[in-house]
């Protein structure tokens, strides 16, 4: 017979108040409120908790406080990942986020879900769905990944957004429910490389922006 946590990580209905998971969320109450009350002097030692708390990371990842989730153990980051104040993530199923990914303040990652008829509902059972969010994507203020969502590479999700559906590479999306408005084009990166060409050349700096 499948263990609670089991039944949560494939995806059905699950009961959360076993001791395998109170011990997970436990441990994950203990390390986000350590991470929560360090300071700007800290760094190090915050990457440490991010470190210890989440399933896997990159080796440069900074996450500024408060940052809250479940339970940290499923949640997986790639290289130079950031999240500004107040980032929510509901790890009751997987997170998987892709490398360069920026998340604007108060964004959340919700993968809970609750039974649709109250009678169950209120019997406790619930079930969660992963969310994955691929590479070089920036996620604006406010907005909401819902449970179940898959985000593309190269994506843009625009400020107050509520994400309900996958999400294409290479877009512009926006809305509520957000939706894509446009791809993200050749033309889009040479306007902000020309861009970048013309801070470096009055900084007085020699990058190779190509």
């Amino acid at each position: 017979m499948r263990t609670e946590k089991e039944r949560m990580l494939a995806g059905d209905l699950y009961l959360a108040n076993n001791e395998e998971l109170r011990a997970d969320f436990r441990r994950s109450r203990q390390l986000t409120r350590l991470f929560n009350h360090t300071t700007e002097e800290q760094i190090d030692y915050r990457k440490q908790l991010l470190k210890e708390l989440f399933e896997k990371t990159g080796e440069e990842l900074y996450i500024e406080p408060p940052f809250h989730c479940d339970y940290g153990c499923h949640i997986s980051v790639g290289e130079n990942f950031y999240a500004n104040f107040d980032c929510i993530i509901l790890d009751v199923g997987k997170v998987k986020i892709g490398k360069n990914v920026m998340f604007a303040p108060r964004v959340g990652v919700y993968t809970a879900g609750h039974p649709i008829d109250a009678e169950v509902r209120v019997r406790g059972l619930e079930f969660g769905t992963a969310v994955t969010i691929g590479d070089n994507v920036w996620v604006g203020a406010n907005a909401v990944i819902n449970p179940g969502v898959t985000i593309g590479s190269n994506v843009v999700i625009g400020s107050g957004s509520v994400v309900t559906k996958d999400i294409p590479d290479n877009v512009v999306a926006a809305g509520n429910p957000c939706r894509v408005l446009r791809e993200i084009t050749e033309s889009d990166k040479t306007y902000w490389t020309q861009l970048e060409t013309a801070y470096h050349k009055e900084q007085g700096s020699d990058v190779d922006v190509e």
